[in-house]
């Protein structure tokens, strides 16, 4: 059955949820799920039945045995099921078992083999197939994985959001690096964006700030991860939650419109313009910002003396960043700003001193 997940998306009120636990672990617990988090009017529900661990202890899963758990746990309270496929064995044993909706992992996405592997699998079905963003940042990774599901024939797709691994964040399992997924809905408009909290903070008590900023940032919908008893998951304990708790985390969020127009006077209209007029005020600055550089560069060429002058950098950087809180701006951003114009700046002066060299 073609589930046409995409425009359900765009007709859903938001957010289109996606509930269930991390891993399927026996029929009982799927089932009790189900009929847990049925009240909150889930519009899939999730549960892994292979899973991807980092070490090779760790539950793996139930594998396929689960799936029939999955699916009558599905028809019980009549909401579609989705699961994670990682090859096409997978693929051949879900579709076998009537789940309704495929996606595919971070660890999966990260490697065009395995997604094409998948893609080759379900040419020739109308299944939906979602796709989580690869483990690394890399946006174009990202796309590659929807193009070869997109040559196979697979129109009906959705992203999945869960952020980027990361080495002992204070903060987030997995940086949620937001301008990835709205560099991806830029490349790719009609391609929903589904934001999965639980990967991102790794914790429950993370999961409604991150939440509600994919919410304000017009993401399509959740995927939270629900366990009747999460303190004894299998998998993931520390970042499921209750239905009880998914039910009062939805009552927290601020659902905003997404852009529209008041009645009278255009008012984000006009302050748009505004930031317009700024915007190009900067760009010529920034011109006449390099030209500056390059002249700089003549001097340096003829003179034989480096592009990079460490000492300068370094006192340049302090200065610029002790005024970040004067400024109003945080110092990350002060620093990825500088740190931008000095590649820049690097750029032009390596063209006017070693020109035809390449950059």
């Amino acid at each position: 059955m073609k589930l046409d997940l995409q425009n359900n998306l765009r007709k859903h009120k938001r957010p289109f949820l996606i509930a269930g636990p991390c891993s399927v672990e026996s029929e009982e617990q799927m089932m009790a799920v189900a009929k847990g988090i049925a009240e909150t009017k889930p519009a899939l529900i999730r549960g892994g039945i292979w899973k991807p661990r980092t070490r090779p202890d760790s539950f793996e899963g139930v594998g396929a045995i689960g799936l029939p758990w999955l699916v009558n746990a599905g028809k019980e309270i009549g909401v579609p099921v989705t699961t994670e496929v990682a090859n096409a064995k997978h693929v051949e044993a879900a579709l076998k078992a009537g789940v309704d909706v495929l996606w595919i992992g971070a660890r999966t996405t990260v490697n065009p083999f395995a997604v094409q592997e998948i893609a080759d699998a379900i040419q020739g079905t109308d299944i939906t197939v979602m796709v989580k963003n690869p483990i690394n940042p890399d946006l174009m990774l990202w796309i590659g994985a929807f193009e070869r599901l997109q040559k196979a024939g697979i129109q009906d797709l959705v992203a999945i959001h869960r952020g980027f691994s990361v080495y002992n964040h204070p903060r987030y399992r997995n940086v949620p690096n937001w301008e990835i997924p709205i560099g991806l809905t830029e490349e790719m408009p009609n391609i929903p964006v589904i934001c999965d909290p639980s990967h991102i903070s790794g914790r429950r008590d993370g999961l409604l700030n991150v939440a509600q900023k994919a919410m304000d940032l017009n993401f399509a919908g959740l995927m939270i991860e629900t366990h009747n008893n999460p303190d004894k998951a299998w998998s993931d304990a520390q970042q499921q939650i209750t239905p009880v708790q998914l039910k009062e985390l939805l009552n927290q969020l601020v659902l905003r419109k997404a852009d529209v127009h008041l009645e009278g006077v255009d008012f984000i209209g006009i302050q748009r313009g505004k930031i317009a007029e700024i915007d190009n005020q900067i760009f010529d600055l920034m011109k006449e910002r390099m030209q500056i550089v390059r002249d700089i560069g003549v001097y340096k060429k003829e003179n034989n003396i480096t592009i990079l002058q460490s000492e300068h950098w370094k006192k340049m950087i302090d200065q610029r960043l002790a005024k970040a809180k004067e400024l109003e701006l945080s110092i990350d951003f002060l620093r990825s700003v500088l740190d931008a114009i000095h590649q820049e700046s690097i750029r032009h002066q390596t063209k006017v001193m070693n020109p035809g060299r390449g950059e």
